[in-house]
């Protein structure tokens, strides 16, 4: 009589078969067990901010081929160990793959996920115009513009982190940097730029018409040592990097910083907010982001400081300021305590983008202090003047988002930059005062973000 007449026998057979296929694969994997829990262990033993730095050279997964069992034959094994001690060449090597960073406190006020990709973290000159610098470097090199090791020298009018990138990547490729700066920007940058090697000529504040702005003396410069070497004065050349016009620096932003968002987002990022000086950036990240990958629903918002013409620009079509009017200005670029973004023209790196652009956001110097102290004190995140201004208008964009929209934004570069001027207006403003209450030192920051910054009529 067949098993199939018997359904308890049928079953009892069935049980052993599984019983027996159980034992083979608990053979099978008998070696594999040990090694996976020890590689869980010792993974979350290692720390994960230095696993991030080093994984910022670039070291992706290997794989090692372990020796599998009579039943499985080999195994391999994806090692993603292996970056925490990869080798990267040169200190270029130490430029991208920054960590985004989720700010807890601006987070939590607003309903959002707020993430912050953390430039300053970058290896060469701790700020996004890392990516741009060497970008433009690589792009000269190529063109024949640049050659290592002949005393090349590379211009460039910057208000301090490109000339700061400039200068690092320069000394560590073989070349040398001319750095002009408006004299109004803090004397950290040029302190910097000094120690680094470069030559840094603090120039009067003057419009861009004028060829005594430092975009334009710095071209001057470049020509004047172009022509020498023409003439058989030297065999050197003269470069001027041009980040305000060169494509390489919008390029930059889509060869690296927008594939990272995209991938540490998972692609699910609902705006993307930044500053916009030269405009790489938001051009760069806006175009990969929309027409690489196609996310058309993602708002895209200019974090504008006062005094700036773009967010004009953006929302009206028409670049103006009452600031712009003859005698009224603090500064020349813009009237901001800000550095590094605003501006009241159009660049080449920003219209490569502008037309991706959906909205601005303007940020008051108060605003700005108010939210560079509120960092420091909430989430120990110390940062410059530009950072400020993103933070303040991604939490703006938040509040306009439906409840758990994810806004990504940037931190440009740290404090240390900005002591004499940015974070010396927060002291004055009385923003870092203590006072002793039960003999206890409190410190007295709004605990209510909104109202800090004046924002309260946004509240959900």
């Amino acid at each position: 009589m067949s098993l199939s007449d018997h359904p308890r026998a049928y079953g009892t057979a069935a049980l052993t078969a599984a019983f027996v296929a159980g034992i083979f694969v608990t053979l099978g994997f008998k070696d594999l067990y040990p090694e996976l829990e020890g590689r869980y262990q010792r993974k979350r033993s290692i720390n994960r901010g230095a696993l991030g730095a080093a994984g910022a050279g670039g070291g992706g997964a290997t794989k090692k081929s372990r020796r599998g069992s009579f039943f499985f034959g080999p195994v391999e094994l994806e090692d993603h160990e292996s970056s925490s001690t990869s080798i990267v060449d040169g200190i270029e090597g130490c430029i991208g793959n920054t960590p985004l960073i989720k700010i807890r406190s601006l987070s939590e006020a607003t309903g959002c996920t707020i993430l912050a990709k953390a430039e300053f973290l970058n290896g060469a000159g701790n700020s996004p115009k890392d990516r741009v610098a060497l970008n433009m470097i690589e792009v000269a090199e190529e063109q024949g513009l640049l050659t290592p090791g002949q005393g090349d020298t590379i211009y460039e009018g910057t208000v301090g982190s490109t000339g700061i990138s400039i200068a690092a990547l320069a000394r560590a490729k073989g070349y040398r940097a001319h750095i002009c700066m408006p004299n109004d920007q803090s004397a950290e940058k040029s302190n910097l730029l000094h120690h680094l090697g470069a030559t840094v000529e603090r120039v009067p504040v003057a419009p861009i018409t004028s060829p005594n702005h430092f975009v334009n003396l710095a071209r001057t410069r470049a020509r004047e040592h172009t022509a020498a070497s023409a003439a058989g004065k030297s065999v050197s050349k003269g470069f001027f990097a041009n980040q305000f016009e060169s494509s390489a620096n919008y390029e930059a932003h889509i060869k690296t910083t927008g594939p990272e968002i995209f991938s540490q987002t998972g692609g699910r990022i609902d705006a993307f907010v930044a500053g916009a000086g030269t405009g790489g950036t938001i051009a760069g990240v806006a175009k990969f982001l929309k027409e690489d990958r196609h996310l058309m629903d993602l708002r895209v918002v200019l974090a504008d400081p006062q005094g700036s013409g773009l967010y004009n620009k953006v929302k009206h079509g028409v670049m103006y300021s009452p600031t712009e009017r003859e005698g009224t200005r603090r500064r020349q670029q813009v009237d901001s305590i800000v550095e590094g973004i605003g501006i009241n023209r159009i660049t080449e790196n920003f219209e490569a983008g502008r037309g991706l652009v959906d909205d601005a956001v303007r940020v008051t110097d108060e605003q700005a202090c108010r939210m560079a102290r509120w960092l420091a004190e909430h989430d120990g995140i110390f940062v410059g003047s530009s950072s400020s201004v993103n933070c303040v208008a991604a939490v703006v964009t938040a509040l306009s988002l439906p409840e758990g929209s994810r806004v990504v934004t940037l931190l440009c570069d740290s404090g240390t930059r900005h002591l004499s001027k940015f974070w010396k207006q927060i002291a004055d403003m009385g923003l870092e005062e203590e006072e002793e209450n039960d003999d206890i030192v409190q410190k007295q920051p709004p605990q209510d973000l909104l109202a800090a910054l004046g924002l309260a009529e946004l509240r959900r």
